[in-house]
């Protein structure tokens, strides 16, 4: 396959000067994997707010539905294969994402909308609620795929997910045909495991647990899977392949002591990942309901 076969991804999130999160992660893999890349910030920070507070720019409503009409009225609109959304600053923005992808289906019914719904973790929701809710409301449904962590669907879904098999409840439940849940729950010790959901198929990538992860590594997984999907690689492939690329670069981030991922000089770690995930096929809960 050739970078023009590739397809351009148009990627939404947040854009951060220093720090490899949001869209500096997306669009680094995006582009090391040899797609073209349109980037467009929410908001824009100094750098990721775990590192402590800083400036906060906020894209405002008006502004980003200017840029979103354009982008809508493009004359290279016929390039973009694929939208990748992240974090979303406002409601408004969550709406306009949806006018986008609906507006390119129009031309391209076979377009690739992959949301990742950045909302919360362990601790709760980190963005208004009304925002979380136009996320569920507006963009979940047009999803192709979409990449919530556990704490994310967890509220989407409205029920606690202790299970894999609540996991899995709780993902057919909002819809998307596809669904990757990060941070799912593994069956070996001191591992995590990301598990993903198509039709019938349950799969279960799993690898070592690196303690203490720099941020971004949802929006890396994101953009990585998506990309394998783009080169129309079997789902388990492309699955094992992203999560291997996340896997290496965070290890290989921790043994240098970095507070960012390290994306920069682990490149090949995206093109051509050599970790070990270990793969499970899990009992998908259509298999245990009669026809």
């Amino acid at each position: 396959m050739t970078e023009s076969d590739k397809g351009t991804v148009i990627v939404i999130s947040s854009h951060v000067v220093r720090g490899t999160v949001g869209n500096r992660a997306a669009v680094f893999a995006l582009e090391t994997l040899g797609h073209p890349v349109w980037a467009l910030p929410t908001v824009i920070l100094p750098w990721h707010p775990g590192h402590g507070k800083s400036t906060r720019v906020a894209i405002s409503a008006d502004d980003f539905d200017a840029m979103i009409a354009d982008l809508i009225r493009a004359p290279w609109r016929g390039e973009v294969k694929a939208v990748l959304s992240g974090y979303l600053g406002s409601a408004a923005q969550a709406r306009a994402v949806a006018r986008l992808v609906e507006s390119l289906r129009i031309d391209n019914p076979d377009l690739l909308y992959m949301c990742d719904p950045v909302c919360g973790d362990e601790n709760g929701l980190y963005i208004a609620e009304e925002t979380a809710v136009a996320i569920r409301d507006r963009l979940i449904p047009l999803a192709s795929i979409a990449t919530p962590n556990r704490f994310e669907l967890a509220w989407l879904a409205g029920a606690p997910l202790e299970t894999n098999n609540a996991i899995m409840d709780a993902a057919l439940s909002l819809g998307p045909a596809r669904m990757l849940v990060t941070s799912s729950l593994p069956l070996m010790a001191g591992s995590t495991g990301n598990l993903y959901l198509s039709g019938r198929s349950a799969l279960l990538a799993e690898h070592r647990l690196v303690p203490s992860p720099p941020n971004g590594t949802g929006d890396l997984l994101a953009a990585i899977f998506l990309s394998r999907l783009m080169e129309n690689l079997p789902e388990e492939r492309a699955l094992m392949m992203a999560t291997a690329s996340v896997f290496e670069i965070v290890a290989r981030t921790a043994k240098r002591g970095a507070d960012e991922l390290t994306l920069e000089q682990d490149a090949s770690s995206i093109s051509t990942p050599m970790a070990m995930v270990h793969m499970r096929r899990l009992l998908h809960p259509a298999q245990t309901r009669r026809p």
